[in-house]
């Protein structure tokens, strides 16, 4: 339910990781046969790469993706091009398209589409422009349509059970615009408005309650439709938004949905996170994230709009990743958040025109959700480690496969960008 990359985006990222692998190998010798040659990055028109998708609740998905990278004069990816062909265990055959621009390093846009036999259909735009804030504005304008059969819910609180896991269809249009004043490189005064409307209905998947049959009387349950406001202040000293060796990201925002202002619910969200970077070496990045969030009006608040823990992104004012669960496993009024990597690159070579870069990860995440605004955010945390493997091509890339385990359950991530 969250404001989330779509599955075209996780399959794309797991595209590129899996294109380090395949670019990692030696080259095609000039006399070797056509395939061999088709299959070289120096000289294919595009690279076949193998979808391998294991979401931990989607499913296991499988495709081929014909992937073209596109770069500029100085050897930089300026355009990505990637549909495939898929099979899900649930939702059947499935096509998607894909294409992501980078006409400098201040501005990207990308367009993603797609759907299965069954159920699912997805539909993400954005443009963005003065990424770098050397600017006096920033702004951004997105696009999401998400109709997708996979979400669970697993009632509200830090200790909700495995065993009270249920699915729901989750059907979502949005538009985001984003408008942000800076006032210098590193510090920016942004304003969000979003307009969504969110239907959830009765759970598809086979084998797993429905939400309406385990929370018939959940809030959020049904249709819904929101206004929502957001103001944001970022202090970011980082060398690159995108794959950043060093400075900080500070950040503190505040929200409000409002019966009185075009909703249909009501609720406000405060909140503060914290980003740093640390370069040990040319090769090593230490990367940590600390996050707080809490809601002090929510009586009544849809599910989906709490506070939450779970999955593989950290999104500032929305949720935080627990990378041993899926998103939104843990749901409830206020968080508290934390994680460590250590970002170690470990290879690089020339593809497609570019230098791409191997990158391992050994990571930890941790937190809690709870209700009273007064309790501790260091006690009853949830924790998981693991290890992540990432593709990068600077300066816009990265696509990453994160397998994490923690209180004896593992979950396999992929995507674009870092998780934080």
């Amino acid at each position: 339910m969250r404001a989330r990359r779509t599955a075209a985006g996780r399959a794309c990222g797991l595209a590129a990781a899996l294109a380090v692998a395949a670019l990692a190998a030696p080259g095609a010798r000039a006399d070797e046969g056509a395939l061999d040659r088709f299959l070289d990055p120096a000289t294919a028109p595009f690279i076949p790469i193998p979808e391998i998708d294991l979401d931990p609740y989607s499913g296991t998905t499988l495709g081929i993706i014909p992937t073209v990278l596109r770069t500029n004069t100085q050897d930089q990816i300026d355009e990505i091009i990637a549909p495939d062909v898929i099979r899900n265990q649930y939702f059947g055959w499935g096509s998607r398209m894909r294409a992501f621009g980078f006409p400098s390093v201040d501005e990207e846009w990308m367009v993603v589409g797609g759907g299965k036999q069954r159920v699912e259909r997805e539909f993400d735009g954005r443009y963005a422009a003065g990424e770098l804030r050397t600017s006096a504005w920033s702004w951004s304008v997105e696009a999401v349509y998400d109709r997708s059969g996979s979400p669970r819910f697993f009632g509200v609180g830090n200790a909700s059970l495995t065993a009270d896991q249920t699915n729901y269809l989750d059907d979502q249009g949005r538009v985001d615009l984003s408008l942000g004043r800076n006032f210098s490189p590193a510090l920016q005064l942004a304003y969000l408005l979003r307009v969504r409307y969110v239907d959830v209905l009765p759970g598809v998947l086979p084998q797993v309650p429905s939400i309406t049959t385990l929370f018939p009387g959940e809030p959020g349950i049904g249709t819904e439709h929101e206004l929502q406001q957001r103001v944001t202040l970022t202090y970011d000293t980082r060398d690159s938004p995108v794959i950043p060796h060093s400075g900080e990201r500070l950040l503190a925002y505040m929200g409000v949905v409002s019966r009185a202002f075009a909703s249909s619910v009501s609720y406000t969200y405060v909140g503060a996170a914290a980003q740093g970077y640390q370069g040990l070496d040319q090769d090593l990045t230490l990367a940590w994230h600390a996050a707080l969030r809490f809601m002090p009006s929510a009586r009544g608040a849809p599910f989906w709009a709490l506070s939450s823990l779970g999955g593989d992104q950290s999104v500032p004012g929305q949720s935080e990743p627990l990378r041993s669960e899926g998103v939104d496993r843990f749901i409830d009024h206020n968080l508290s958040a934390a994680g460590t990597e250590l970002r170690t690159r470990v290879a690089n070579f020339d593809a497609f025109g570019t230098q791409v870069i191997l990158e391992l990860a050994p990571f930890i995440d941790t937190g809690k959700v709870f209700a009273d605004a007064g309790a501790s955010p260091l006690s009853h945390l949830h924790t998981a480690a693991g290890l992540g493997v990432r593709g990068i091509a600077s300066p816009h890339v990265v696509g990453y496969v994160d397998m994490g385990y923690g209180q004896g359950r593992g979950a396999v991530f992929s995507g674009i960008n870092y998780p934080f």
